[in-house]
């Protein structure tokens, strides 16, 4: 398979991530034959939401974020859902982990309102992606250019808008994992 050997890490916040932007991502890259760990901002049990509002499913934590780094990792999935994304760009130790795959190198891949841990860790200077439109803005403000398209590539670094744009999003981040580190995603480290 396209990632045998590969350990992928996929961020949960404790409550908020949207399910289907969780597990959907988790599933291709098992089934690419990746090892897939589950990291929040604490250990136990993350809740997930369907379109932010009604609950979701509750997913096992493999590993807290204080308790990992990227060096442990081939890559990162950054998964939406406002209100788990929010709890992710507002934890100093996940942005850390995250800025930690872009000063390796190593692929990334963002869905959503994923992006906005992306624009606390200060790694999209320069960056063509795409988000969720409301964060168009920020992502603008952070050096990023933004476009409205259902999946972006940009040296190690994937990027979608929303549920809709899933089959193509995890597509690519297969395909960036199995490449490896980029020399063009330190850039911005």
């Amino acid at each position: 398979m396209q990632l045998d050997g590969k350990t992928i890490a996929i961020l949960i916040a404790p409550r908020g991530t949207e399910d289907v932007e969780f597990v959907r991502p988790a599933k291709a890259l098992t089934e690419a034959g990746a090892k897939v760990v589950a990291v929040s901002l604490e250990e136990g049990t993350a809740e997930t939401v369907n379109q932010d509002l009604d609950p979701g499913s509750t997913h096992p934590v493999d590993a807290a974020v204080s308790d990992v780094s990227a060096s442990g990792f081939d890559g990162l999935v950054i998964p939406g859902g406002t209100v788990g994304a929010d709890k992710i760009r507002g934890s100093a130790e996940a942005v850390a982990f995250v800025r930690g795959f872009f000063e390796a190198g190593k692929p990334v891949a963002a869905i959503c309102h994923g992006p906005w841990a992306l624009v606390e860790a200060g790694v999209l200077e320069g960056r063509r992606l795409t988000s969720f439109p409301s964060l168009a803005t920020d992502i603008r403000n952070a050096g990023g250019d933004w476009t409205d398209a259902e999946v972006v590539v940009d040296q190690g670094l994937v990027t979608s808008r929303k549920p809709d744009d899933l089959e193509a999003f995890c597509a690519r981040m297969i395909e960036e994992f199995a490449e490896g580190p980029h020399a063009g995603q330190r850039r911005c480290a």
